[in-house]
């Protein structure tokens, strides 16, 4: 009884190395020049995270909201199946 088996491999991606940093500035004003822009880079990239996440949150809320409509019409339907079977009218 031989079974042959076989299996793929598949390569684990690699992640791509950071770039190099650049080369040390002497000059001061440059470098607050470049740790601005990188501020203003980072705040930007902060915003937009910050507003895909208050989407989501109302996507959630109305999501939620349908779920809470279903329970308590599911809620009302067991209600009325149990008020039935307490007084044979089913």
């Amino acid at each position: 009884m031989s079974e042959q088996r076989s299996a793929t491999i598949i390569a684990f991606p690699r992640m791509k190395a950071a770039p190099a940093p650049p080369a040390p500035v002497s000059d001061p004003q440059a470098r607050l020049q470049r740790a601005l822009v990188a501020l203003e880079q980072a705040l930007a990239e902060q915003r937009a995270a910050i507003l895909a996440w208050q989407q989501s949150l109302g996507v959630l809320r109305t999501s939620m909201q349908g779920l809470g409509q279903s329970l308590s019409a599911c809620n009302a339907r067991l209600d009325a199946l149990a008020h039935d079977g307490a007084t044979g009218d089913a």
